[in-house]
């Protein structure tokens, strides 16, 4: 209630050292915003893609519940020699050792725009040999047809999902 006489036009001190500190805030946040660089994308015409038909077969619970899917970060990443194809990952799993992972997929992405990134693999595949490498593993990628050429995108995840992190 406003007695008589008072003067309401004047904030009690924390009240305005408050809205002081809220709008410094919303300055730098503003200031933060400009600076990061635009990430607008064209939009993206699917009207052209392929993508495979949906499997028929039914998995059981038990059976897919026995994948080990996680999130992994690249540590790493390099062309294998003498292959074409072939990226060599070492990636922390959260197990505290490093993990080996071959992925055909260097027709699409070049190493170094993978170091850094938060994927998903299925961690308990059984080591696979590739150019005299054991691979440990499968990275998780989307894959479809664009105008008959095949197209492929790596599932990448917010990098605050920490290594080693399951997927259900």
């Amino acid at each position: 209630m406003k007695s008589i006489g008072q003067d309401t036009s004047k904030k009690p001190e924390t009240e305005a050292s408050l809205d002081a500190a809220m709008n410094q805030a919303a300055q730098v946040l503003t200031q933060q915003m400009e600076s990061m660089p635009a990430t607008e994308q064209e939009p993206v015409d699917f009207s052209k893609v392929e993508v495979e038909p949906l499997f028929k077969d039914f998995v059981d619970f038990e059976t897919f519940s026995k994948s080990d899917f996680r999130a992994v970060k690249v540590k790493e990443c390099e062309a294998v020699p003498k292959s074409k194809k072939l990226l060599k990952f070492v990636l922390d799993d959260g197990s505290g050792e490093d993990r080996v992972i071959l992925s055909g997929i260097h027709d699409y992405y070049e190493p170094e725009e993978l170091v850094g990134k938060t994927l998903i693999a299925i961690v308990n595949l059984p080591p696979r040999k590739m150019m005299g490498i054991d691979s440990c593993g499968m990275i998780i990628s989307a894959t479809h047809i664009v105008e008959g050429r095949e197209g492929l995108n790596v599932l990448m995840v917010d990098d605050r999902i920490p290594a080693g992190a399951k997927l259900y």
